[in-house]
Parts: C-alpha cells; structure tokens; sequence
C-alpha cells in the first residue's frame, strides 16, 4: 500500500487537462453572460470524475439545461483523470470543482499525498469501485486475479484501494500485476487483450461490452466493503472558508443536472453526445439506469447529495483496520458538513 501511495502524485502531476470537451449551445454570446436574473455569471472550471462516460453525464445535463445559469455560473467542464489528479488540479488552482472518490480522498489525506480539499455533497451513496473485465480472461472471482496484469490511472481509486480490498478478498496483492493506463485507453487495452482487467466503475459494464463486443464480468469493491461512499464533490479548503455561498448554490445545481439525468437517462445520454462527440449515447443511458441504485439512499427519507459523519467514520475504521492509512484522521478534516445537503 505504501508504494502504490506514492505514486499516486507523481503519475497525476504528469496529468494535463487535454481533451477539454467543448460545449455547443444554442444561446448568443450576450444571453451566455447574463444569469437568471439578469446578471453576469461567474465563471467556474469543474472536472468530471473519469474523462466523459455517461456516469459524469449529469454536469453537461445542468449546463444544458439551464441549471448553472440559473444558478449564476459559468461553467467550463474538463474531463479529469482520476481522484488524486482532480484533487491536485482543484488544490493548484486550474478548477474550482471536480468529483472524485471519498475513499480514496481519505487515503490520500490519510497518507499525507493530499490536503486542503474538502467534500461538499455525495454523488454516490456508496462505492461504484471495481475491477472489470470479459468473459474468457479466466477471471470470475477475486482469487482469479491472481497472476493476472491489470490496467488504471495512477490516482484511481480502484487501485489504491486494491490492496485493502486483495486482504479482505484473500488474494496475494503480490501477485497481482499494474500497469498505467488513462481514462481513455483503459476499455480499448482490455478490449485488445494487452491486460486481463482494468480498474472501472461497476456502471461502465454497459460501455465495456460496447467496446469489447464481449460480455463483461464485474468485481464490485462494495461486496467486501460495503459502507463505503462512492464519489463525491470537491472544492478546495479555501473556497469553502470564504465562498460558502457559491459551494452551496453550485452543489444545488449540479444536484439538480444529476436527478434530471437519472430521471431522463436516454435524454442525458444525448446531451452527453451532443457535448462529447465520441460518446456512445444508449451506453450512456445504460450506465445512468445502472447507477440510480447508487445514488438514491435505501432511506427513502435521505436526501440526494447527504453525506453522514458517522458513516464517514466508518469508512475510516475500514481502512485503519486494514493498515491503509499511517496517520490519524476524522470525518471533518475531508468533509465540510457545514456545506453538505441536509436530510
């Protein structure tokens, strides 16, 4: 573990912003400008979670729809590559907003590769993490990776939490092979066998098998850890100390694209294609129906976006425990509950 978590910033300092998606749209320049209520919008950098797939699908959602606006922003939305390079880029100033993984967000803090980011809102209510791969890999369970070569981003959750879930799975973390890999080159390594699985969230099954043409196989990290969340908003430190308000209002937005697209999957999946011309629309409606179950709470009463300190403390006993973290650490210090939607 203490090598994968050193790596974990060097490989995302070599991360760039590239493939920045360009949003069409049919407002003019003035109309661009002015928010809901006449004034100017203020303009805000936001990464999505993992390059453009239709699980990130809800930001173009409320840019398209009108929700940022509404909200007074302007929102220029890049694909990130991962948690540890959306955290750096939001620490280092080039976004203002991203997604990315608690749990791996509190490995990060907890090994000193991070600090002065907080969590605003869940966008998971619990982890999407996996290992994913096809039929014919001879991979159908946890053991089954053993001896396999495997595919990620650097600062991926799923590989920096790999080696928690390899002990509570009972596999031989040694004998389980990594290799780099960016947010979009993972489906076609597996789909050309140079690897036998790729760190994926559960919901690309969809986009996996569209580009495989193969059947695929999913290995949930949930199954052993079952009280993780999965992603969720992130903003830095001081942009939550001095612009609370302005966390709060785009959060709401940002909330709002999620529920329109999961509410209107086949929709989102266009607007994703409109904004992403390489997106495979119906893969990413496919995706979205897949992820609902991820989003909503099984507490009816649970508001979309809540994060609970108790469960957070969890998921830190579930890492401590497994020898994952080298230093102490609380709910509060990765999470600012002043600014999280409330049940």
């Amino acid at each position: 573990m203490r090598r994968l978590t050193r790596t974990v910033f060097a490989a995302a300092l070599a991360t760039t912003l590239a493939m920045t998606a360009a949003c069409s749209s049919g407002s003019t320049a003035s109309e661009e400008s002015a928010g809901g209520n006449g004034g100017s919008l203020e303009k805000v950098t936001y990464l999505t979670s993992f390059a453009n797939f239709g699980r990130d699908s809800y930001a173009w959602v409320a840019k398209e729809k009108g929700f940022f606006k509404e909200a007074g922003f302007d929102v220029e939305i890049k694909p990130g590559q991962g948690t540890g390079a959306v955290i750096q880029n939001i620490v280092g100033g080039q976004a203002h907003f991203g997604t990315g993984d608690l749990t791996a967000a509190l490995l990060l803090y907890g090994n000193g590769q991070a600090k002065d980011f907080v969590s605003v809102a869940a966008i998971h209510q619990r982890t999407m993490a996996g290992i994913a791969t096809v039929e014919g890999s001879g991979i159908v369970a946890p053991k089954d990776l053993e001896g396999k070569k495997l595919a990620d981003t650097a600062g991926s959750v799923v590989r920096n939490l790999f080696p928690t879930y390899a002990q509570l799975s009972g596999i031989d973390v040694n004998k389980v092979t990594w290799v780099n890999g960016d947010a979009q080159s993972l489906m076609g390594m597996l789909a050309s066998d140079s690897v036998d699985g790729i760190g994926q969230f559960v919901v690309g099954q969809p986009t996996i098998e569209a580009v495989t043409k193969k059947k695929a196989v999913m290995l949930p990290y949930s199954e052993v850890m079952q009280d993780l969340y999965g992603n969720v908003l992130f903003t830095s430190s001081k942009t939550a100390q001095e612009q609370p308000e302005m966390v709060k209002r785009f959060t709401g937005a940002l909330l709002k694209g999620l529920e329109y697209a999961l509410a209107n999957p086949q929709e989102a999946g266009e607007i994703l294609k409109k904004n992403v011309e390489a997106t495979n629309a119906a893969a990413a409606a496919a995706e979205l129906q897949l992820m609902a179950g991820y989003v909503r709470s099984s507490n009816s009463g649970t508001v979309v976006g809540t994060l609970d300190n108790g469960r957070v403390a969890k998921s830190i006993a579930i890492l401590q425990g497994a020898g994952a973290l080298k230093q102490n650490l609380t709910p509060d210090q990765v999470v600012d509950f002043r600014l999280t939607p409330q049940s």
